[in-house]
């Protein structure tokens, strides 16, 4: 009894009673923001090291407080950078120190906008401080890039129906769908990115009004490569 011959590997592009037909689907969705950012830095300087590292924990305490005060509104609080160093004296000999710089900076993340307008005011309004932000984004986990996945998944069953129909033919299996990049190592991953930048700079000793911030709509973006095969082509 003899063996049947081994069965060919499937060529890349198919044959011609079964082609491959390769496409790209693409989703693009605009949503709004779910959190927001602001980063508060504190600072302090003086002559004296012992009393500019009690100024710098005191006005830690200040801004951590006040971010606290906001409750549920508050998601998460984080001590960033924390940096005390000497300036020395640019004239005589040695290495006299002049004064000492401190400053730590704490970032904020909000789930409750309006909080975050009047918060930026009163930490931008607390001694030696100033605000960065807002950046605002969606959640890792948020559910808008599971949809634009699925588009982009869709939108690559259509484009390629059509383009099977355009042939006169029908599509019969899906052989892949991949994240746009990785089927070749050196090519751009594939990703779904949401952007979003606001800015505020400020520091004094007046006392300022709540900001009425805007919350800037997030694009998500989502890309596939799809491959397909279909029946013969009626040319």
């Amino acid at each position: 009894m003899t063996n049947p011959p081994p069965a060919s590997p499937p060529t890349p592009y198919g044959t011609p009673d079964e082609p491959r037909l390769a496409v790209r689907g693409e989703a693009r969705l605009e949503v709004d923001p779910e959190i927001a950012r602001i980063a508060v830095t504190v600072a302090v300087r003086g002559t004296d090291r012992r009393a500019a590292l009690d100024d710098l924990t005191q006005r830690n305490a200040e801004a951590r407080e006040l971010i606290r005060s906001y409750g549920d509104a508050v998601e998460k609080l984080e001590t960033g950078a924390l940096l005390v160093t000497p300036e020395l004296g640019r004239h005589g000999r040695g290495e006299r120190v002049r004064r000492y710089h401190g400053r730590v900076r704490l970032t904020a993340t909000f789930s409750d906008f309006t909080a975050l307008g009047e918060l930026s005011t009163r930490a931008a309004d607390l001694d030696l401080a100033s605000v960065e932000g807002p950046w605002w984004a969606l959640r890792p986990d948020s559910p808008v890039h599971r949809e634009a996945r699925r588009q982009a998944v869709r939108e690559a069953v259509t484009r390629a129906r059509e383009y099977a129909e355009a042939l006169g033919a029908e599509l019969t299996a899906v052989v892949e769908v991949a994240d746009e990049g990785t089927e070749h190592p050196d090519a751009w991953m594939a990703r779904e990115a949401s952007r979003g930048y606001g800015g505020i700079a400020a520091a004094g000793a007046e006392a300022a009004p709540a900001l009425d911030l805007e919350p800037q709509r997030q694009t998500v973006y989502a890309r596939v490569n799809a491959r397909f095969l279909m029946t013969r082509p009626q040319l």
